[in-house]
């Protein structure tokens, strides 16, 4: 993912809502949201490159998504693939603070940098591998880009803002969509200096990116009731802004 926002314990029907976009390159092959014919209480979308995801729940309510933190200049090419972070979580048992404490230590250290948020029913962490720290995160709304929780670029403050206000409006999921629709960029003066060029890093600084190549792939709108239903509704996107496929799931949690 290259944006994440996420409501835990705000709402008093849906204590965890998360409204996501995907930006990534359009080569890259993805499989869009399904229940996994090798895991069947996982429920994400899959890159077929390496069979990791950005997002998922399973039927048990647990819950992980994952961002890229950008800077070109410390990628190595040989480290494995963020994706497996997401996957293994979701796929596993251990608690989200294991799982978590394990990742700010040995356990990351092989990736390149990323940003983990993981939960269960009842707690909610994150995880860099940036500066190794971990944090339990209390009921808010937060934020998450290519740099670490709540860092204050404007598209995640925006985008904070207006899910706050989309929480009032669901189970209509519209405006959560609307906000992950927009494609406002941001004068230079305000973008951060992640080390691409500055072109990219305008273009980057919209929560829906539209680049020759690369750009939101798919944007997802995903929340969990008190009653154990989860709603889970994906819409991918081809080239050039252009509408894919739609998925939405609805299952009772076990």
């Amino acid at each position: 993912m290259c944006l994440i926002l996420l409501a835990w314990q705000v709402h008093p029907q849906y204590p965890l809502v998360v409204a996501a976009n995907r930006d990534e390159f359009f080569t890259r092959h993805t499989a869009p949201a399904a229940f996994w014919w090798d895991s069947s209480t996982v429920l994400a979308g899959r890159d077929l490159s390496a069979c990791g995801t950005w997002m998922g729940v399973t039927r048990n309510g647990r819950f992980a998504a994952l961002t890229n933190h950008r800077a070109p200049a410390k990628v190595r090419t040989d480290a494995p693939s963020r994706g497996a972070l997401v996957a293994n979580f979701l796929k596993g048992a251990e608690s989200p603070k294991s799982y978590c404490n394990q990742l700010a230590g040995l356990g990351g250290r092989s990736y390149n940098g990323f940003n983990l948020l993981a939960a269960d029913r009842d707690k909610l962490f994150w995880v860099s591998n940036v500066n190794g720290e971990v944090r339990q995160l209390p009921a808010g709304i937060y934020g998450l880009s290519n740099e670490l929780l709540d860092t204050p670029w404007p598209k995640v403050e925006q985008s904070k803002s207006a899910l706050a206000k989309a929480l009032q409006a669901l189970p209509d999921d519209r405006p959560l969509f609307q906000l992950l629709r927009d494609d406002t960029t941001y004068p230079d003066a305000m973008l951060p200096r992640t080390g691409v060029d500055s072109e990219w890093e305008k273009l980057l600084s919209a929560a829906f990116v539209r680049g020759p190549g690369y750009g939101t792939r798919s944007s997802t709108a995903l929340w969990m009731e008190r009653s154990g239903v989860t709603v889970f509704d994906e819409q991918t996107w081809i080239e050039e802004a252009k509408p894919g496929s739609r998925h939405r799931f609805r299952f009772s949690m076990v």
